[in-house]
């Protein structure tokens, strides 16, 4: 029995739609804005390679910043 065939993939999109000065991403989602403007069409396998950067973003967002030392 073959597994079967992957479903469409759904947008991380949250409805909060900021984009971040300083990191260039989506406040809700974590996208970028070449990201966020690709989606619509891009392929299904862009779209689940963003997903997983998406986690690893979402890792480094809740990391504690590292200290600042005025320099």
């Amino acid at each position: 029995m073959s597994a079967p065939a992957p479903g469409p993939v759904p947008s991380p999109c949250i409805n909060v739609c900021r984009i971040d000065e300083r990191s260039g991403l989506c406040e809700g989602c974590l996208r970028t804005l070449d990201e966020i403007a690709q989606w619509g069409q891009a392929a299904d396998a862009y779209k689940r390679a963003v997903l997983a950067q998406l986690v690893e973003r979402r890792k480094n967002a809740a990391a504690p910043l590292a200290p600042f030392d005025g320099d």
